[in-house]
């Protein structure tokens, strides 16, 4: 039978003494706790146990709970005979941990040296791992074309479909504008030295050598970059990536690999869509500012601009292509097993793949400048 369960504050000397009476379970403290929350801090370190019943986790919890602010690093004193209380007790102050304290970070040069240090070797450790994750996708792709039977072409339509052709609105929009930028400013600067004709090659040198692809990737990496990591990350999560070993199932077949030719096949068309995007605003203003009609505009295109530009641009695009798949899916590998991990490997997939695009771009540009392309 339940007893009433109570307590009192008794004075032993000058020591507080919480005295516990009745049964203390997750039933029946619920009552207890608005009085004990109004106890004074200084409630003490002891507690008398001889009228205590029965006695679980949640009584002692709410009795460690007490007495924490009074206890600070003391043992909890147990007076009387329990059964169990001095075991529970000491179980749940186990149990409850001071946080630890932030480490201390050295200051000055030191500090500044240290942090350098790690740095650069977290960044020497990414890309050891990211240029043997390169490895490992390029040997299973190459697998995968002498077996053809072994493509899951439906994965591979569908992220097709979703990184390529849902991008297309975006990607246009954007190469509109800034055709329409580039345009507006060479017609102004050009206008001052009484050549504001040249605008036509300035935005379709622009348009096809530099901008439709970069803002293509950019473009790509915080939409899709950021979508192949978190899709994948949250497989690793739940431990289908673990399930998908188990039944036989390849994850860079399964995964990797169909998101890879996906961007292969989809960045050039998106390139090739942004140009043309490009080449459109560019005419708008031309036409509207310096009346040059639309057969002039092409047709200046077609005398003055080389076709390698356009091979320049479409170059790039399946570059920044594998660029962009092999980080976004190596990062969403990566992924621990809390949302904090996700979160941190979204970030660095996007990150990296803006900063490999412009890298891999100005290494471009030095390239063809040397070729004299």
């Amino acid at each position: 039978m339940a007893r009433a369960t109570a307590f009192d504050l008794t004075q032993d000397g000058r020591t507080p003494v919480l005295a516990l009476a009745g049964d203390w379970t997750i039933d029946t403290i619920a009552d207890l706790e608005p009085a004990l929350r109004s106890l004074s801090p200084a409630v003490g370190t002891e507690v008398e146990v001889s009228g205590l019943g029965r006695f679980d986790v949640a009584g002692a919890y709410l009795v460690v709970r007490t007495l924490g602010e009074s206890r600070g690093a003391s043992p909890i004193g147990v007076r009387g005979e329990h059964a169990n209380a001095a075991r529970l007790l000491q179980v749940v102050v186990s149990a409850i941990t001071a946080p630890e304290p932030a480490p201390e970070r050295p200051r000055g040069l030191s500090g500044i040296l240290q942090q350098t240090g790690r740095a650069v070797a977290e960044i020497s450790q990414e890309a050891l791992e990211t240029v043997s994750f390169l490895g490992e996708t390029l040997t299973t792709l190459a697998r995968l074309l002498v077996r053809p039977r072994r493509l899951r072409w439906v994965s591979i339509v569908h992220v097709m479909e979703q990184a390529g052709l849902n991008a297309l609105p975006i990607v246009t929009l954007l190469s509109f504008f800034i055709g329409l930028v580039v345009a507006y400013l060479g017609a102004r600067v050009l206008g001052d030295f009484g050549a504001s004709v040249f605008t036509v090659e300035l935005v379709a040198f622009s348009m096809l050598r530099e901008f439709a692809v970069v803002i293509t990737a950019v473009l790509l990496a915080g939409r899709t970059n950021s979508a192949f990591t978190a899709e994948i990350g949250a497989m690793k999560m739940r431990q289908e990536v673990d399930a998908m070993r188990v039944m036989g199932i390849a994850p860079m077949e399964a995964l990797v690999a169909p998101r890879v030719l996906a961007m292969l096949v989809m960045t050039p068309l998106l390139t090739l869509a942004a140009m043309l995007a490009g080449l459109a605003g560019g005419l708008l203003v031309t036409w509207a500012n310096l009346g040059v009609s639309p057969t002039m505009f092409f047709t200046r295109i077609s005398d003055a601009v080389p076709e390698q530009h356009f091979w320049v641009g479409m170059v790039k695009a399946p570059v920044f292509a594998l660029t962009l798949a092999i980080i976004g899916c190596k990062q969403g590998l990566s992924v621990g097993g809390d949302v904090g991990s996700l979160g941190r490997r979204v970030t660095a997939s996007v990150v990296q793949s803006i900063f490999m695009v412009i890298l891999l771009d100005a290494l471009f540009a030095l390239w063809f400048l040397e070729m004299d392309w």
